[in-house]
């Protein structure tokens, strides 16, 4: 596989990394109210697991209440059960065919967990950065041994693997620090 393809490949990974931790920052509650807290809770109906935003439409009408319209309303008592079972702190209300969460007012100890929640997802995102860039300096060895790549060649593109690495680990921790601000923000 050529040079340019590896760093091509490399980035691209690297940038999914990314996506996948900003996902993640999605379902970490803060003081807003955000539908991604709840779509991906599993709800035991017609006798299976499905996920809640298969289920219902769910929306945000106000800054801190989220409104969950089953598109069957016999699924409005397992989706409230499955709401209590997933332990978020929310308690949800029951208003005839929809259900309403009110998000309560985050403790600064419930702020904190949070933060830690925020940093672990960020260590997870640096780490699959990492296996990515590992992955890639493996190739450009490989490349360099079957189509006789000079030494010079492989060692900058080794540079340039690790100057990705460094800016997308850069892109992660200014993300938490994103995420942190929001969570403490009262």
């Amino acid at each position: 596989m050529p040079i340019d393809q590896v760093l091509k490949e490399t980035e691209e990974k690297m940038a999914k990394s990314e996506a996948a931790m900003m996902h993640e920052f999605e379902g970490v509650r803060t003081g807003k109210a955000n539908p991604a807290l709840v779509e991906n809770l599993m709800v035991e109906a017609y006798g299976s697991t499905m996920r809640l935003r298969d289920m219902a439409g769910i929306t945000a009408p106000e800054t801190r209440m989220i409104l969950i319209q089953p598109w069957d309303a016999g699924t409005v008592e397992a989706i409230s059960k499955a709401i209590q079972a997933a332990n978020l702190g929310l308690n949800p209300a029951i208003d005839g065919k929809v259900i309403r969460l009110v998000l309560p007012e985050l403790s600064q100890e419930r702020r904190e967990e949070l933060v830690k929640v925020a940093k672990k997802i960020t260590e997870d995102g640096r780490v699959a950065v990492r296996h990515v860039r590992r992955d890639a300096m493996d190739g450009l060895k490989k490349s360099g041994k079957e189509a006789g790549v000079s030494e010079d060649e492989i060692k900058g593109a080794e540079k340039q693997v690790q100057k990705l690495t460094d800016d997308f680990i850069k892109k992660l921790d200014a993300h938490l620090a994103d995420k942190e601000k929001e969570i403490l923000t009262v």
